[in-house]
């Protein structure tokens, strides 16, 4: 879902009078929260299948009837999810771009098409084709995360209370939500005894889920010098905080995303 911010920044930036809002599930909204090129933040909540067919229904129609309220003129889905199809039929703006597939109900469903993506492209280019495809060349392909005050103040007072000096310390975030990206626990574990050998601090962070903080407890256990654990402490926009002076990104970033802009006057 990170990935997915350049192109609300190069859309901005193409289009300044535009308004733009995105829809991405609820689980991964704090990644775009507070994005300077944002007017509007939905989300999907997968927990709406849990709810029973009647109130998962109802749940669907307020995002639906939220979205057509905004009356777009754009709308640019990221993904091959069908759920991108429907909606922009649904949602009836005047253009609209996804990527390539097989299908002729997709075809149908936009405007225009974007190449699909291909192995060994960068996931921001990939999503910036769909851009390219409206006739738009990005330029401002920086990936913005903005965590907020609120964020950064626990941060500041988490790492205070641990005795690490402001910026000193390497943070390294070795999990993911899908564990075959992850390297073996025993290597990171080497890796971030490389770096306390040196004199830096390491700070180990995860998401809360048992399977992530399992591969922690197996690089504490591996390594051979202390490490601070916190993981399953921080909130993602926490975990942006403490990596503000600079990131040593362990994982890839694999989302889906869907993004539309109207006319501010329209």
């Amino acid at each position: 879902m990170l990935l997915a911010a350049p192109v609300l920044s190069s859309l901005r930036e193409a289009a300044p009078q535009c308004e733009i809002d995105a829809l991405v599930y609820a689980e991964t909204a704090p990644m775009l929260a507070q994005h300077p090129a944002l007017a509007q933040l939905h989300t999907i909540d997968r927990n709406w299948k849990r709810l029973g067919i009647v109130r998962q229904a109802q749940a669907e129609w307020r995002l639906l009837s939220a979205l057509r309220a905004r009356r777009y003129d754009l709308a640019i889905h990221l993904t091959d999810h069908p759920r991108g199809g429907w909606l922009t039929r649904l949602l009836g703006p005047h253009w609209s771009v996804a990527p390539e597939r097989k299908g002729f109900h997709w075809k149908r469903s936009f405007s225009h098409l974007s190449p699909p993506p291909r192995a060994g492209r960068h996931t921001v280019e990939a999503n910036l084709d769909s851009l390219r495809a409206l006739g738009i060349e990005p330029r401002d392909k920086r990936v913005t995360l903005i965590p907020g005050a609120a964020a950064e103040t626990k941060i500041t007072a988490v790492l205070t209370g641990h005795g690490l000096a402001e910026h000193g310390f390497i943070h390294v975030h070795p999990t993911s939500r899908w564990l075959f990206k992850c390297w073996p626990a025993e290597r990171v574990a080497a890796l971030c005894d490389s770096f306390r050998a040196r004199g830096w601090p390491v700070v180990l962070t995860a998401a809360p889920d048992p399977k992530e903080k399992a591969l922690i407890e197996a690089v504490r256990h591996s390594a051979t010098l202390p490490h601070l654990d916190l993981s399953g402490q921080l909130s993602l926009k926490e975990l942006a905080a403490s990596s503000l002076p600079q990131i040593i990104p362990a994982v890839p970033a694999a989302a889906t995303a869907a993004t539309a802009a109207r006319s501010a006057n329209a």
